[in-house]
């Protein structure tokens, strides 16, 4: 008898470094061809030689700097998503002008960001290897259509009302948890809101620093107040929106008839801290069927088992659909374990959340 074996070969995902340094080109090409699912396709010093190679190698996914000579990544960008929208992971430095400058490109349709050390970073580059491999690879599945068609500058300045109606006691928290592409996501939903809600808490997978810039965008976007959620118990406010900080677990509980919000110094849960599953673990034990509890894109696991004892515990939860979802893998994941009351897309979910709350 011949045995005969076949190699099945996985196609890898080809992917395109743009960076001014060489550096960043090198370190980045090691660890991306590292991995047996990627493979650098070329690299490029500056966005016009970009843009030549994209139109020769096709890439599935590129890595973007932001500050490059002749073009910067941002003016580079909008260009690109404008006439030929592909997955971009954006390469940024962990400064305030650096978190600021992703979030601006976010918005113009990236879907991720690597945020790179300012210093030493030929030492601790390297170590942010699985963390950059994950993110080029969930960002070749993206949904790209979602990222151009739920843009939140097609709402704004929109500013929601419901007239002479009265907000219901019924409704004591609205609980909102996002990973990738959920900057956007987030942004959109809210924007649809008016400012008369309940208190609104929100944990959005981001590193220190980037939360500080994230919710002072939205809080110069929004009516309502928004804040970044730092420091010891506090009673969370209605009209208030409140984004947990990056280097903390946002937990509630309650004490006098108050909803009072927490920081945790706990392990990260799911790898993730601050952890939607921590924040959503609180919601079910403390407040239970007083609360809307929304989980919206985002890659990996984080958010579904928190939501399903949110749901035991009584309160309405809702999933974003695949359709809407740049990435659908917290909502799927929900869905599959039966977390979810209702699936709604995108859209549908501000509307609904104003019914609730409003009747």
């Amino acid at each position: 008898m011949i045995l005969i074996s076949f190699e099945v070969k996985v196609k890898k995902i080809t992917v395109l470094i743009v960076d001014d340094s060489a550096l960043i080109r090198n370190l980045l090409s090691e660890i991306i061809n590292g991995s047996e699912f990627l493979e650098v396709v070329g690299t490029s010093a500056d966005p016009y030689d970009a843009r030549e190679k994209i139109k020769q190698l096709n890439p599935d996914v590129l890595t973007l700097d932001v500050e490059m000579p002749r073009m910067d990544g941002i003016t580079f960008l909008k260009n690109l998503m404008r006439l030929r929208p592909m997955p971009v992971v954006m390469i940024s430095t962990l400064t305030d002008k650096g978190s600021n400058v992703t979030l601006q490109a976010l918005e113009l349709g990236a879907v991720d960001y690597i945020a790179k050390p300012k210093i030493s970073v030929a030492e601790e580059l390297p170590a942010l290897a699985s963390d950059i491999v994950t993110k080029i690879r969930i960002a070749a599945k993206a949904n790209i259509t979602a990222l151009t068609e739920n843009k939140p500058n097609n709402v704004v300045p929109f500013k929601p009302s419901v007239g002479k109606k009265t907000l219901k006691d019924e409704i004591g928290l609205i609980a909102i948890g996002a990973s990738t592409g959920g900057v956007e996501a987030t942004k959109y939903l809210l924007a649809e809101l008016p400012k008369e809600m309940p208190p609104i808490v929100i944990v959005q997978h981001m590193p220190a620093g980037f939360t500080t810039s994230y919710a002072s965008r939205l809080n110069n976007l929004l009516e309502a107040d928004v804040s970044e959620f730092i420091g010891a118990d506090r009673a969370l406010l209605p009209n208030h929106i409140y984004v947990a900080n990056g280097n903390q677990h946002l937990a509630v509980r309650t004490s006098g008839g108050r909803i009072l919000g927490h920081c945790e110094d706990s392990e990260p849960v799911n790898r993730h801290r601050p952890a939607v599953d921590v924040l959503f673990d609180s919601v079910a034990e403390s407040i239970q069927g007083r609360t809307i509890a929304v989980l919206l894109t985002g890659m990996g696991v984080d958010g579904a088992a928190g939501m399903e004892k949110v749901k035991a515990s009584g309160a309405v939860t809702i999933a974003q659909d695949e359709a809407s979802s740049v990435v659908w893998g917290m909502p799927r994941v929900a869905i599959e374990q039966g977390a979810a009351n209702y699936v709604l897309p995108l859209n549908k979910i501000a509307p609904f959340l104003i019914e609730r709350c409003y009747g």
